[in-house]
């Protein structure tokens, strides 16, 4: 039997003493058994600005209708396939962290206007069409994006860093490292 997000809400509380739904800051990461549903139980958590459920088996992006502060959302390590789910959150989150899914197809990504940091390495992203999305995002600052079989393929060709800064004007980091742009590099010489 999974863990269901009530009864890792209810462990959580015991073992910080304090209560989820006042919190800003709740970690779920790698319960067992695993959680395989985000489920109602998180609208519960009206305060929280900073919610983790890495490492578990979660296939979809559900009920975050209830997290009106939500800046960072954590869900690296789990079954995750697209990113519908997100549109609930979309006035409000800055930092996506989705390493480690099967995401393939990004639709639903162009909703979120404050995003900033969008940790994505270790999944399946294939094609410049979907990576496009990304230039939707007006204030996208900070992507890792490795290990997805886009960027295998063009960091293999060499060309990898330069597609992505010419794509996604406003990044400054990628893959954890600065980004130069060659008009800024000339500028400063």
């Amino acid at each position: 039997m999974p863990t269901t997000i009530k009864e890792a809400i209810a462990k959580w509380e015991e073992k910080n003493q304090s209560k989820a739904a006042e919190s800003k800051d709740v970690k779920l990461n790698g319960v067992f058994p695993p959680i395989e549903k985000m489920d109602a139980s998180l609208s519960t958590l009206v305060s929280c600005e900073r919610l983790s459920l890495s490492s578990n088996m979660i296939e979809k992006i559900a009920n975050l209708n209830g997290l009106k502060n939500l800046k960072i959302l954590s869900l690296g390590r789990n079954l995750i396939k697209n990113l519908t789910g997100l549109e609930v959150v979309g006035d409000t989150l800055e930092e996506l962290w989705i390493s480690y899914n099967q995401i393939e197809k990004l639709k639903g990504i162009t909703v979120l206007k404050k995003l900033k940091v969008l940790y994505m390495s270790n999944n399946s992203v294939k094609d410049w069409g979907e990576f496009s999305k990304l230039s939707d995002l007006p204030m996208l600052e900070d992507l890792l994006f490795v290990g997805n079989p886009l960027e295998e393929k063009h960091t293999a060709e060499g060309d990898w860093r330069k597609q992505v800064s010419q794509k996604l004007k406003t990044l400054k980091k990628l893959d954890g490292e600065p980004v130069i742009r060659e008009d800024e590099a000339e500028n400063e010489g």
